[in-house]
């Protein structure tokens, strides 16, 4: 009878850290799907923290490059009334290594004369009767500059306004 209670104890004590087993099991699943989240959280939490600086910087970037353009268009404006040639080859040496620096970085012209006038990259100053389809941008009154894929400042242009249009 003795072995009987033996192996009866046995049996309930297997049982019982089968239970622990099982217990423990579950508790460390949990601890790992916590750790897991955590990481996913922080991972994100990573993420955001990226975004956040790049958009930063290209902000300050931007503001940087809007504060340059007077000093860009007075460069422009100093080499076509330059009184002799050396004083226009150093205006256009500076225009030429700023804009190359900025060019670097993301700066781009707005290219106007000859497309079609587009809201989104131009203000139009003036319109003017042309053969040039209507809106065609015939000049260039003030350039417009991108940064990457942002417009800083919008083409001031003068735009054709079709004589046929007109007649019609």
């Amino acid at each position: 009878m003795s072995t009987k209670k033996h192996h009866h104890k046995k049996e309930h004590d297997v049982e019982s850290v089968e239970k622990m087993l099982e217990e423990m099991s579950k508790i460390a699943e949990e601890r790992l799907n916590q750790i897991q989240y955590l990481r996913a959280d922080f991972d994100n939490y990573k993420k955001n923290l990226d975004k956040q600086q790049s958009e930063f910087e290209s902000q300050a970037n931007q503001r940087l490059v809007k504060d340059l353009l007077p000093f860009i268009d007075d460069l422009e404006a100093a080499t076509k009334k330059a009184e002799n040639k050396e004083n226009c080859e150093g205006y256009t040496l500076l225009l030429k290594k700023l804009l190359d620096v900025l060019f670097k970085h993301g700066f781009k012209h707005i290219e106007s004369v000859g497309k079609i006038c587009d809201p989104y990259y131009h203000d139009v100053m003036l319109s003017v009767e042309s053969d040039l389809p209507d809106g065609t941008v015939i000049e260039e009154l003030q350039k417009g500059y991108f940064l990457h894929s942002t417009v800083i400042r919008h083409a001031k242009v003068k735009v054709a306004k079709n004589k046929k249009h007109k007649e019609k």
